[in-house]
């Protein structure tokens, strides 16, 4: 049963009580039955949408398909992709979408690893393609932090001084 089947089956089951349609509650409850229908139809056009943009989505990957195929001549047969194995891809998965990651590129080989915060907080690491000692420096960072704690110490006391004039007012006025 669909949706709005089972929004005509509830109409027909407060229909069949046969209550009487002067009472507030029962106007509650037709009112509540019709914005059910209501959301019901929503629901079913906002699902064909869907589906009208998922069958124009595919023919868009289609399309796209055909033009790697002209550009590349078969699925990524460029060579920044051979190096890319499961291994990697494995790698890449590990990730947790709600953690931050940090690209860093050590200043020796130049090549680039990806950190999460803690490590990034710790300070330094050993890159892992050629083992020179790479250190993170904060210092300006800290410094910009120290200016906005005083930028926020500041709003604090102003919004101490209002609220110390606002009670003094109060208590006059009583």
């Amino acid at each position: 049963m669909n949706l709005t089947e089972r929004i005509a089956y509830i109409r027909g089951l407060a229909e069949g009580l046969k209550l009487d349609e002067s009472k507030d509650e029962v106007k509650v409850i037709n009112a509540i039955i019709n914005l059910l229908e209501d959301m019901a139809y929503d629901v079913v056009d906002m699902e064909d949408i869907v589906d009208d943009v998922c069958d124009r989505v595919d023919e868009i990957d289609e399309d796209l398909a055909e033009v790697e195929e002209e550009l590349y001549g078969g699925e990524y047969s460029d060579d920044r992709y051979d190096d890319f194995d499961d291994d990697d891809r494995d790698y890449v998965d590990s990730f947790d979408d709600d953690e931050a990651y940090y690209e860093v590129t050590c200043p020796e080989c130049g090549e680039t690893t990806i950190l999460d915060e803690d490590a990034l907080i710790e300070g330094e690491l050993d890159c892992p393609y050629c083992g020179a000692g790479i250190e993170f420096d904060f210092s300006e960072l800290e410094e910009d932090i120290k200016a906005l704690d005083g930028d926020e110490d500041a709003e604090v006391k102003d919004e101490k001084e209002a609220k110390d004039k606002k009670d003094k007012k109060d208590k006059k006025e009583k």
